[in-house]
């Protein structure tokens, strides 16, 4: 909790930024060109990016002075070739980060988009990175990450708001590894009320503490996930809030995912008031064999997964899918509150899961298999139907 309210303090230091006030010429960037960048980095604390292509093989690289506004307006484009690294970077301190209406930040993904992502192919840049201290990014509109949208490094009391992570392209023209918000070795970072159309996780945390995921809506991808955990430098996960989201016609709902044969850390961790709806594997997950080529069937015992809360959850699964899905050692788990998990759907019967601690009230049996919501529904109609017919 004093994580969270210390979050919420970034709130009260930044000063709403008004749109009327802009910034002069010689704080504007534009055109085809960068050549002016580092002047106007120097020298101004309000910038406008303004309807600017970014060249081929070149970083937007917005580091800037500590205090200063970056206003996007009109198009943000960025040229083509195949590369690793990020086609855009914002660093600094009180910095306030914002879309002007009307403006659109535009990955041109598609070019790189071959169904691969990072696991071969073209090599592909991600999109943002930011690494930021006691600041503000607000209503932003990005378009078409070739890879991961926005990664947040190194960044401690951040606030995303108002975010529209459009990449639905991606449903058909190839994207993978197109993640929303992925957030690794950071501090109190708040996501809410951002919209993500995707092909991998709507919001990730690899490491770090203090963050809060609130009110966002996820369509597509891979859920909401923690994970995944492990094989790194930094393999702690602490002091999570994630409430009041929904994630529609994803893979997954939520999930806990940590690296086979890894050791680390995931505690004080609170999934709650979390919507589900046409999830098409998991609705709800936790598992410890991860491998990005494919799960190994045998979870590590180097993790301690405690002290997690999962508190109303609830939604539809397809019947191929699986409601409730735990896989891990025995013994790695322990001191989890659950209460009112309500997925249904999935048809899986059968289902074998592993390491749940005894303590805590939740039951792969009891969550799967039986028949799905929908035919219910159909059923009970039916009956009312021949009962008004007798």
């Amino acid at each position: 909790m004093k994580s969270f309210l210390l979050t919420l303090n970034v709130i009260f230091l930044i000063q709403p930024y008004n749109f009327s006030e802009g910034a002069t010429s010689e704080c504007t960037l534009t055109g085809n060109s960068l050549e002016n960048l580092t002047s106007i980095l120097t020298t101004c604390k309000e910038i406008s990016i303004a309807n600017l292509q970014v060249p081929a093989n070149e970083t937007l690289a917005l580091h800037a002075q500590n205090d200063s506004i970056i206003t996007f307006e009109g198009n943000i484009t960025f040229g083509y070739n195949e590369r690793t690294g990020f086609l855009m970077t914002i660093r600094g301190n009180n910095i306030t980060i914002v879309g002007a209406p009307g403006h659109l930040l535009d990955g041109g993904g598609a070019r790189w988009w071959d169904g691969l992502g990072g696991n071969g192919g073209k090599r592909k840049p991600n999109f943002i990175q930011l690494r930021l201290k006691n600041s503000l990014v607000k209503g932003l509109n990005v378009k078409n990450s070739p890879k991961h949208c926005f990664r947040i490094n190194y960044s401690e009391h951040v606030i995303l708001t108002d975010i529209t992570y459009d990449n639905i392209d991606g449903d058909t023209q190839g994207g993978h590894n197109t993640d929303g918000f992925g957030i690794s070795n950071s501090k109190n970072v708040t996501i809410t009320n951002c919209i993500v159309f995707n092909q991998d996780d709507c919001f990730a945390i690899i490491s770090g503490s203090g963050h809060v995921f609130t009110n966002n809506f996820c369509y597509g991808g891979h859920g909401i996930s923690i994970g995944s955990v492990g094989g790194r430098d930094n393999n702690v996960v602490e002091n999570i809030f994630i409430k009041n989201n929904t994630v529609v016609n994803s893979e997954n709902g939520i999930r806990i995912k940590t690296n086979y044969n890894t050791t680390g850390i995931v505690t004080n961790v609170t999934y709650e008031d979390i919507t589900i709806e046409n999830i098409t594997d998991y609705g709800f997950l936790i598992r410890g064999d991860y491998l990005n080529g494919g799960p190994t069937g045998e979870p590590t015992r180097g993790f301690e997964l405690s002290h997690l809360t999962f508190r109303n959850i609830r939604g539809t699964v397809q019947s191929g899918g699986t409601n409730v899905y735990v896989l891990l050692s025995n013994g790695v788990a322990s001191n989890w509150t659950v209460e009112n998990i309500k997925i249904v759907g999935g048809l899986k019967k059968d289902v074998q899961c592993l390491g749940i601690p005894s303590d805590c009230n939740l039951s792969c049996k009891d969550h799967n298999g039986g028949t799905s919501q929908y035919l219910s529904l159909f059923l009970l109609s039916t009956l009312k139907f021949l009962i008004v017919l007798r």
